[in-house]
């Protein structure tokens, strides 16, 4: 794994399938925004369109918190057209489904799988200055939870615009919040 909570997100620069369109995308266009990075293995499968279903299903959410969505796989920009194209599914997604044919952004977040040439399913959250705020890696037999990303988000968020306030478990927008100090020490 190349990649550290606190620090740079690596950089890329891609092609994507978007809007019925290939465009070439870098991830310094997004800069400024919140970013969602999800990775999944391959086009034309079977927990993928689930996922990016319910990723298509709450990208207005995340749009209006300030957060846009790129997903990504080890399939060309021609691969996602076709898959979108032919899945009512995936004809929803609104996002850029990003092309990463050789493996070089998936090896650089370390999702990728040298033995299949596939991504494992990674999600992660980036801040608008590029910074790593959190991330998660699943077998790629277990599926994410979207709310679940939302919800993390929502913290990075409040965290980021709350300095000294930490969000606890299950926190979620208007919840209590705590202040890390010795006056909470074996106090929770």
């Amino acid at each position: 794994m190349t990649v550290k909570i606190g620090e740079k997100a690596p950089e890329f620069k891609t092609k994507a399938f978007h809007n019925n369109e290939v465009k070439l995308i870098s991830s310094s266009d997004y800069l400024g925004k919140w970013v969602v990075l999800f990775f999944y293995p391959a086009d034309f499968t079977f927990i993928c369109p689930t996922e990016l279903g319910e990723l298509a299903n709450s990208y207005e959410t995340l749009q209006k918190m300030g957060a846009e969505v790129l997903s990504i796989s080890t399939d060309t920009e021609f691969v996602h057209k076709a898959w979108h194209d032919n899945s009512v599914t995936i004809k929803k997604i609104k996002f850029p489904m990003v092309a990463d044919p050789t493996g070089k952004i998936c090896r650089d977040y370390g999702t990728y799988i040298d033995e299949e040439g596939l991504s494992l399913r990674g999600t992660f959250v980036i801040d608008p200055d590029g910074i790593l705020k959190a991330y998660e890696l699943h077998d790629n037999s277990i599926g994410r939870s979207v709310q679940e990303l939302i919800r993390k988000v929502q913290a990075a968020q409040f965290v980021k615009e709350h300095k000294g306030e930490v969000c606890p478990v299950e926190w979620k927008p208007g919840s209590k919040t705590l202040k890390p100090g010795l006056e909470l020490v074996g106090k929770i």
